[in-house]
């Protein structure tokens, strides 16, 4: 089993599919207002880096990483394909999104994730992350976490 993880084009077939699961699935936990969805038209903006991970070429995983111009960026559109979880694709997901951020000089890294997903908070923490207040273009949310990371 060889598992990799490439900067990749959104528009893609089965990451749309991916992406179409990861919908069904937020929309299965939080209310319309409460998701924070970016679509493929905006995931292939310049300002948008999109990860993919793969299993023997089959996509399992997907994240990006939204550059606010700033020196910061948010993380958007992470999630891992059911069938796939338990190989740390999240893990090596986070790692390269790190990765990355330190490659293109960021000072910090920044989520919004709702707070019905204990193995996303659980990762997300183990990766460094803290809790920080919301932060633009959000509001406060009782369903929502935000986290930041310095580089």
């Amino acid at each position: 089993m060889t598992i990799s993880i490439q900067l990749e084009q959104a528009d893609q077939p089965d990451i749309i599919t991916l992406l179409e699961m990861s919908d069904a699935y937020m929309a299965s936990l939080y209310p319309a207002e409460s998701n924070h969805l970016l679509d493929v038209t905006t995931l292939m903006k310049p300002e948008v880096s999109f990860l993919v991970a793969r299993k023997d070429e089959q996509i399992v995983g997907c994240c990006a990483l939204v550059s606010q111009g700033d020196g910061f960026a948010e993380i958007k559109r992470m999630f891992v394909d059911p069938n796939a979880r338990g190989l740390k694709i999240g893990q090596k997901l986070m790692d390269a999104i790190e990765t990355l951020g330190r490659d293109l000089g960021l000072r910090a890294i920044r989520l919004e994730t709702g707070i019905s997903q204990p193995e996303a908070i659980g990762l997300y923490r183990k990766a460094g992350f803290e809790d920080v207040p919301a932060f633009a273009p959000y509001q406060p949310d009782p369903l929502s976490l935000f986290m930041q990371k310095t580089l």
